[in-house]
């Protein structure tokens, strides 16, 4: 039974795991099947012709429109996502944003874009949206003044993303969303970061909420999917455009991302408070010029955190004092408990180096007070093993850094 509506005031981990469990979808069992099908079968023709009249989950009418495995899945999703009335599924984070923008934005439309985004959403700006004929705008969420600038009476919607992809940025998310709301615009957020438990953006402010969870729901590296959740009109809206471009989840991935989430808080903690002692280590370290985790006391954008966000994640970067980029690649390259790779919110902790000014128009690199030389950075996704034996990888990767 899915105890998350009937009883609201229940806590956060109790919701997580009665979420999406209606009994009508997982009968006898825990888990709700998996339902691989894409004809469902009427009993008669007046079923048929009764099917076309409704467009609402749990509501069995073709294989497009899902099953009790990708309801339960969308449903436990806006259960944990206060104001939301309904998610929509998507095969990848990307596909969601794309997903998104396809039914808010027409040709002729601006569209003002974070400019400390995913790099991929960056793309989607210069080449998709410019392709169809609305204009991408890139602007410092940092800045107010200049961003309210950049309104005009074409201006439809406004992404946001925060912290900010590589350089993790903290934004007053609630002002850039007031603001966007007072022009007339829509505000969309790419909430995978924090997730709605540690940043319940609808209740914040924002109008939709964006998650790749190829990250931290899904858990274990093994599947590619996104969601987007809004309230009852954009719910609408969002799901019939989504019908209209063939989008669909695989239900074996669904069972994977339902299997995720229900441990989601537990390794959010977990990797919260290992990457806030890696950080804190790495504060103290000669070779380090910048630790750029904003949930670290002293680092960029920690106040804001702490008044917006309830909770964390196990991503952040840090800057090299001096040294280039070879030094930096052979720090990477010397580390064995960190897989090389992109993505994060696995199981497994992963490192990337990272040189975000190739991905700005607007916003400095290094950020802060760095000096110039101190521009070589590096991502970590810290995972769920022991954070004394990832300090110690660490620790002994710096000295291929040194050499």
């Amino acid at each position: 039974m899915d105890d998350s509506k009937r009883h609201p005031e229940l806590g956060e981990a109790t919701r997580i795991v009665g979420a999406g469990r209606r009994s009508e979808w997982t009968g006898a069992v825990v888990n709700p099947p998996v339902w691989r099908a894409s004809t469902h079968l009427y009993e008669d023709t007046a079923a048929l012709f009764a099917g076309t009249r409704s467009n609402a989950d749990g509501r069995f009418f073709y294989g497009r429109r899902g099953s009790p495995t990708q309801w339960a899945l969308a449903e436990a999703l806006t259960a944990l996502e206060p104001g939301a009335a309904g998610t929509v599924l998507y095969p990848s984070g990307v596909a969601a944003i794309a997903g998104v923008m396809l039914t808010l934005l027409r040709p002729g439309d601006v569209v003002l874009i974070s400019d400390n985004a995913y790099d991929p959403t960056r793309a989607m700006g210069k080449g998709l949206l410019t392709d169809l004929g609305v204009e991408p705008r890139f602007f410092d969420p940092l800045d107010l003044t200049a961003y309210e600038a950049l309104f005009c009476e074409r201006t439809r919607a406004v992404l946001l993303e925060a912290p900010g992809s590589l350089s993790m940025e903290v934004a007053d998310l609630p002002a850039l969303a007031a603001i966007a709301r007072a022009r007339g615009a829509i505000s969309v957020l790419d909430n995978t970061w924090a997730s709605p438990l540690g940043f319940p953006a609808l209740a914040r402010g924002i109008d939709i909420a964006l998650m790749a969870l190829t990250k931290h729901v899904g858990g274990h590296s093994d599947l590619m999917m996104g969601s987007a959740s809004a309230g009852p009109d954009l719910y609408t809206r969002l799901r019939q455009r989504a019908q209209q471009l063939g989008t669909v989840v695989s239900p074996d991935d669904a069972a994977l991302a339902l299997r995720g989430l229900r441990t989601l808080h537990l390794r959010l903690k977990h990797e919260t408070q290992s990457t806030l002692a890696i950080a804190q280590w790495l504060q103290g370290r000669e070779e380090v010029a910048q630790v750029l985790c904003p949930m670290l006391p002293g680092a960029p954008g920690h106040e804001t955190w702490k008044r917006d966000f309830t909770g964390g994640a196990g991503l952040f970067s840090f800057v090299f004092r001096g040294g280039d980029a070879a030094a930096r690649n052979r720090f990477v390259d010397a580390l064995t408990l960190f897989g090389i790779g992109y993505s994060w919110g696995g199981y497994e902790s992963l490192a990337l180096p990272i040189e975000p000014s190739a991905y700005r128009s607007r916003m400095p690199w290094p950020p802060g007070l760095a000096a110039n030389e101190d521009r070589h950075g590096v991502r970590l996704s810290i995972g769920l093993e022991d954070p004394a034996d990832l300090i110690a990888d660490i620790e002994q990767a710096l000295a291929a850094w040194r050499a």
